[in-house]
């Protein structure tokens, strides 16, 4: 008898637009998680982005939590990318607290670690 193998899949979406629609855009996106995928020896089993250009989708041979964190930097990545190459917006989208507003959970006086 095996040991069952781990997979997990991940998909990340755009939160404006359809990027990925934009060839290079998407070919790159996809080369990123290659890379990401044989830096770290992750087995990549299957890469996928929507027809209509907004989320791309990775499965990998590792547990779910793994998959988590190959997500985290390949947003990382592709995002510091696209802004370098063709300026705001961010590719995925910027996250809540990004602009070093926490909305209504910050009075902004105890900030000053974020300068």
């Amino acid at each position: 008898m095996s040991a069952a193998r781990d997979r997990a899949a991940i998909t990340l979406r755009a939160l404006q637009g359809r990027p990925l629609a934009d060839e290079r855009v998407r070919r790159t996106v996809e080369a990123c998680a290659r890379a990401i995928a044989e830096r770290n020896g992750v087995e990549l089993l299957a890469l996928g982005v929507d027809p209509g250009g907004g989320a791309i989708t990775v499965e990998i041979g590792a547990h779910r939590l793994a998959a988590l964190g190959f997500a985290a930097e390949l947003r990382r990545l592709t995002n510091a990318w696209h802004l370098a190459k063709f300026g705001p917006p961010a590719l995925w989208g910027e996250l809540p607290g990004a602009d070093g507003d926490d909305g209504p959970w910050s009075d902004g006086a105890d900030d000053e670690w974020r300068r």
